[in-house]
């Protein structure tokens, strides 16, 4: 049995007291979480997907920000953002500058500042906070101009993934300060995913513990957001000791318990513990909807567990409840991952039969086992036929196939495919693809990708970063592969250890050879 009396401790302790969580005082909350009163909030219910990670709630608060230029329909109008915009980038420039002199330039431009541009270049650089920041304050002071809410969330957003805590909330205090302040539920929750994905458990609850000093209402709602928070970063643990630890004041509810359900299950990946929670709600007398079905299915098919699959499957159908199309695409995943493609089929005809259409998932959930098992010919028969349906390809499909692409040739083909279905690739595909073609030592075409990234309007993120640096240093490129490694430290995105380790050898010992050179030259002149 889990045991939660140390976590109730320990988190009673760190609700307490409030010395450290930000620079200002008007922060610090007057009571513990746990006596915390509460107004009950009627919302609707949302389930975070077990898909997402830790830094892809960036997605999230960026969702709108890289469609800018596409939404502004004015032709002239658009035209002027896009050189805006192009101009601001190019003197922002490289990772690495000399930033006071981009703020000297930035100050001698006559881009027209508009939110839209101030939206358009955060999205941009947000794997850079020295650049985010530093444009951010310049468009600031610019006249006929102010910062809204979504432009001080892009920042602080970008702020808490590079951890630069300190920054973040002082520009929370500065919404604050403003006639009429601008400090909502969303802006703390941004700080609380950012101390989620640092694993700082500690300031996340402080921050939630926060709502009150902002005159905002911590709900329910707010309380799930906390603990999806939590558990989408892998902190389950602790989530699940909060979420009992105040069951007086926010209620075990069916939705509080498949947010912990879907944490053991879908983010840490334990059948084990996702077991125990479904028998606790159980116990508790929790009733349980579609989403937990949803759940622990998915986990046993990730796991390879299909009669669990099954057996959970037929309970479903028993107790009554009605399985959703998430509920018959992951019995499908798990079906065709054990080479039960009959049975897949089989599956997806029940699903037309009780008026449920197969989705761009449905498909996905079998392409992607085929392709992982190098049936690559069973899986475009799959895509054809989406085709046919008029179902358009997802990312992740096209993701499928380049990973069971076996040369630069066929790699190249799925992405000509991709990109006449008008796919837009995000930076898990370059850096998937980057780390393809390195690997096979097609360089030219890894440089385009590079390049384009940026056209995209993508910036380079870790991912690329690792994936880039790890190709050229794997092909022996070890001066290009230095380069890149500075460049990414220098945005504050942190290298592969061991690569790192090995990079700064090289160095230290080019450096030692290229001082015993010039000794030696020395010595020779002198005699």
């Amino acid at each position: 049995m889990y045991k939660y009396k140390n976590i109730h401790r320990s988190l009673s302790l760190l609700s307490r007291t409030y010395e450290t969580i930000v620079p200002f005082q008007h922060v610090n909350p007057s009571k513990p979480m746990f006596n915390h009163p509460i107004k009950p909030v009627n919302s609707p219910l949302f389930f975070c997907s077990s898909t997402l990670g830790p830094y892809e709630h960036d997605e999230i608060e960026f969702r709108n920000c890289s469609e800018t230029l596409g939404l502004v329909k004015d032709s002239v109008e658009k035209c002027e953002l896009e050189r805006g915009v192009g101009l601001i980038m190019n003197i922002i420039g490289p990772p690495g500058r000399d930033y006071a002199a981009v703020r000297n330039n930035l100050e001698q431009c006559n881009a027209s500042v508009s939110p839209e541009l101030v939206t358009e270049v955060l999205s941009r650089v947000r794997n850079d906070w020295k650049a985010a920041f530093t444009f951010f304050r310049w468009a600031g002071k610019q006249p006929s101009y102010m910062h809204s809410i979504r432009q001080y969330h892009c920042v602080i957003a970008i702020l808490g993934k590079m951890r630069r805590f300190n920054a973040a909330w002082a520009l929370v205090n500065e919404m604050n300060k403003s006639e009429k302040s601008m400090v909502s539920q969303q802006t703390l929750l941004i700080m609380i995913r950012k101390y989620s994905a640092v694993h700082d458990v500690d300031k996340a609850v402080k921050t939630f513990n926060a709502f009150n000093r902002f005159n905002l209402q911590a709900g329910v709602h707010e309380f799930h957001d906390l603990l999806i928070a939590l558990c989408r970063c892998k902190n389950v643990k602790e989530a699940e000791g909060l979420m009992k630890g105040n069951k007086d004041v926010y209620p075990l509810t069916t939705k509080s318990f498949n947010i912990i359900l879907n944490g053991w299950c879908n983010v840490v990946c334990s059948p084990r513990e996702g077991r125990r929670i479904w028998w606790e709600m159980c116990n508790e007398k929790i009733p349980r909807d579609v989403i937990s079905y949803s759940t622990i299915i998915t986990c046993y098919s990730k796991c390879n567990e299909t009669k669990e699959v099954i057996k959970i499957f037929n309970e479903l159908k028993a107790s009554g409840v009605n399985p959703d199309i998430r509920i018959y695409n992951g019995v499908i995943h798990a079906f065709s991952k054990s080479e039960l493609e009959k049975d897949a089929r089989e599956l997806m005809s029940e699903m037309k039969e009780n008026g449920i259409h197969p989705n761009a998932i449905t498909y996905n959930s079998m392409i992607m086992p085929l392709c992982k098992k190098g049936k690559t010919s069973d899986a475009y028969k799959l895509f054809d036929e989406m085709l046919q349906r008029k179902l358009v390809p997802t990312v992740q499909t096209y993701q499928a196939f380049f990973r069971a692409s076996r040369t630069s040739k066929e790699a190249l083909s799925i992405l000509q495919k991709m990109d006449e279905m008008g796919c837009c690739m995000d930076h898990d595909t370059y850096a998937l693809l980057i780390r393809k073609l390195c690997r096979w030592g097609k360089f030219e075409e890894v440089w385009k990708l590079w390049n384009e990234m940026i056209s995209s309007g993508l910036d380079h993120d870790r991912s690329s970063y690792v994936a880039l640096v790890n190709g050229l240093f794997l092909n022996g490129k070890l001066e290009e592969a230095y380069k890149y490694h500075v460049e990414m430290k220098s945005k504050g995105l942190l290298p592969e250890p061991v690569i790192e380790e090995t990079l700064q050898a090289w160095m230290a010992a080019k450096q030692t050879t290229e001082r015993s050179m010039v000794d030696s030259k020395t010595k020779c002149s002198d005699a």
